[in-house]
């Protein structure tokens, strides 16, 4: 079997139903820049940390999961799902870091190492995916946990930043004004 096929080479895709919808799609649109935030992430594994580690492998396989939801336009009840129990992971890792950490008290500037940048950078994109999943949720129905699930994955990468970039020695920067 080849990766090629041609099919998108006239500005569609197929979606997992196997319907033709253009690349610019919302479903298409949402579920690319989930890609975009997955692979942001493969870029801070290793981050030289198991359990930072642990917690990105398994992000990387929910987000793959988002994916296959956005692609899915009426998935069956046996498709994998985004559930409440996978944002509930998200905030007890939170929670994790968090007691690691010193209290937030200014905004700070993202960057840092080279697994703290990846993972702001990774967090900046999930935020955008998270307004592309809201926005195809205004036009068609989508699992709703998956979109919660967006949200809390942007504050969990902005605490994993934080934390790899404590570990590190790497001082946070506030903005100056």
């Amino acid at each position: 079997m080849t990766i090629y096929t041609g099919r998108g080479d006239a500005g569609e895709t197929d979606l997992r139903d196997l319907s033709r919808v253009s690349k610019t799609n919302p479903r298409i649109e949402a579920y690319g820049v989930v890609d975009e935030a997955n692979s942001l992430i493969g870029t801070a594994r290793p981050s030289g940390y198991d359990d930072v580690d642990d917690w990105l492998a398994s992000v990387q396989n929910h987000l793959h999961i988002i994916q296959s939801e956005f692609a899915t336009p009426e998935p069956d009840d046996e498709d994998p799902r985004i559930r409440e129990e996978h944002v509930d992971q998200l905030e007890e890792w939170i929670d994790a870091a968090d007691e690691e950490l010193e209290p937030l008290t200014s905004f700070i500037l993202p960057g840092g190492g080279d697994a703290g940048a990846a993972l702001h950078h990774a967090r900046s994109v999930t935020r955008r995916a998270e307004r592309r999943a809201v926005e195809l949720a205004q036009n068609e129905p989508i699992n709703a946990e998956a979109v919660t699930y967006l949200n809390r994955l942007s504050d969990a990468l902005f605490t994993f930043a934080r934390l790899v970039n404590a570990r590190d020695g790497v001082p946070e920067e506030s903005p100056t004004y």
